[in-house]
């Protein structure tokens, strides 16, 4: 990967773990908020949805942006994002035509953040140790 190529790469890590990791902020900031929320919104275990997302979130953002088995990282994004659409962004089962439209979008957001995940999952473990920028190889080896 050329230099010029790992710089364009890395800015686009660095902006997609902005997301991440101030998410990650207001599970840990919010936890009762966010709990409350997930145990309305039927959330087997609403506790997770406070800080253990929360640090969850980080640790993906950290490995994401400074390439710590970033592969690994883009997964648990992929991990986070899926659950958060379907159990918490259910927009089908909204009657109330706004509130209804605010959680179709937040599950399309989610879904786009799975599509983007994966991408980045597929391109960080096909480069491994050709990761410009980064802190290690992947994790999970694509050939």
């Amino acid at each position: 990967m050329s230099t010029s190529a790992g710089a364009i790469l890395l800015a686009g890590r660095v902006l997609f773990a902005v997301f991440f990791a101030n998410s990650a902020y207001g599970h840990v900031k919010n936890h009762r908020m966010m709990t409350g929320y997930a145990k309305q919104a039927g959330v087997p275990v609403p506790f997770v949805a406070g800080w253990p997302s929360g640090a969850w979130l980080a640790a993906a953002a950290v490995s994401v942006a400074a390439g710590i088995w970033a592969d690994l990282g883009a997964l648990m994004i992929a991990a986070f994002v899926i659950p958060a659409a379907v159990l918490l962004h259910a927009f089908w089962k909204v009657d109330d035509p706004a509130q209804r439209q605010t959680d179709r979008m937040s599950f399309l957001r989610n879904v786009t953040f799975l599509g983007a995940a994966l991408a980045l999952f597929a391109v960080f473990a096909s480069i491994d140790h050709g990761l410009r920028f980064a802190v290690t190889g992947s994790l999970i080896h694509l050939s």
